[in-house]
């Protein structure tokens, strides 16, 4: 009997119900979430926080939970809220320093979410916020310090900033890692100057290194003169000693020839005619030269005189 029943239904009626559990089924699928990895959601229950949904499946009972859209950092309205950390590039800022020059400064800063329930309702985009609190930081640090402080202590207004922004993010559950000042740009004629500052300090090194230099060089010859005469001085020193070397040992071989001629005559047992003899040829040579006083040993006298006699003998006429 059910059978009939269910035959005599309107072909109309069932497309209706076929198209309701289609929607029916769609509906319920919307209402299953998968959550990625480093990403969070916010849930409503009648316009309350519920529960914060974290990477996993999850399902949305119908017509009494939704998700909570919200502005993420960058200031677009999105479903989920990352954990990741993400980075805010922010324009170029007009700050004034203690010594009144105005300068352009663009800043980025480093930011991480770590509680999704007080970024969604700590505050309403917080990213504009950070924006604006970046700013007027800024403006107060800059204000306290000279334009030299300002380009050569970058890491002190870095650390400063981040200090100060970590602190007034903290209840929006944003934790500020890091900021970095990426751009410094003072006017034109400060450029001009420190273009010019520049170039007079790369030309005073210039100068010193080129004044090193010859420095250098100049003590290294002087080193070498300095060698070189030390070597000349040692080489005259040198040939002197082996000259008075060469004399000493010219003497004693002189020496050692006379000791030997000496030797020889008392080996040869030369009698008193033939030392006498000897002592004549030895008088005869010391004759010839120009000295004109002659000193003749007794024992060589009557000899002399025998060879003047016979001298004068052969001199005379004969008759």
């Amino acid at each position: 009997m059910f059978m009939p029943v269910f035959l005599a239904v309107d072909p109309f009626v069932w497309i209706i119900i076929a198209a309701l559990v289609i929607i029916i089924v769609a509906y319920l699928g919307s209402r299953i979430k998968i959550v990625p990895q480093a990403t969070e959601y916010i849930v409503e229950r009648l316009g309350q926080y519920d529960k914060t949904w974290s990477a996993g499946i999850h399902f949305l009972v119908p017509f009494f939970e939704r998700t909570r859209r919200t502005y993420n950092a960058r200031g677009r309205m999105v479903d989920s809220i990352t954990l990741k950390e993400q980075v805010l590039d922010f324009p170029p800022q007009a700050v004034i320093t203690k010594d009144n020059v105005t300068m352009q400064i663009d800043t980025v800063v480093f930011l991480q979410i770590t509680d999704a329930r007080q970024y969604v309702y700590g505050a309403d985009n917080p990213g504009f916020l950070i924006e604006q609190l970046t700013a007027t930081t800024l403006r107060n640090i800059i204000g306290e310090l000279e334009l030299d402080q300002t380009l050569t202590s970058r890491d002190l207004i870095n650390e400063r900033m981040r200090v100060i922004l970590d602190e007034a993010t903290d209840p929006w559950g944003i934790k500020i890692n890091r900021v970095e000042l990426k751009n410094i740009i003072p006017p034109k004629e400060i450029r001009e100057a420190m273009e010019k500052q520049m170039r007079a300090e790369r030309e005073r090194r210039e100068a010193i290194i080129i004044a090193e230099g010859n420095k250098a060089a100049n003590i290294l010859n002087a080193e070498g003169y300095k060698q070189a005469a030390i070597r000349e001085a040692e080489g005259k020193k040198e040939a002197a000693i082996r000259e008075a070397e060469g004399r000493a040992q010219a003497i004693l071989n002189v020496q050692k020839a006379t000791a030997t001629g000496i030797e020889l005559i008392k080996a040869a047992k030369a009698d008193h005619a033939v030392l006498t003899l000897e002592a004549y040829k030895a008088m005869e040579k010391v004759a010839a030269g120009q000295a004109t006083t002659i000193i003749i040993p007794s024992e060589l006298q009557s000899v002399v005189g025998l060879a003047t006699g016979l001298a004068e003998a052969l001199k005379a006429p004969k008759k």
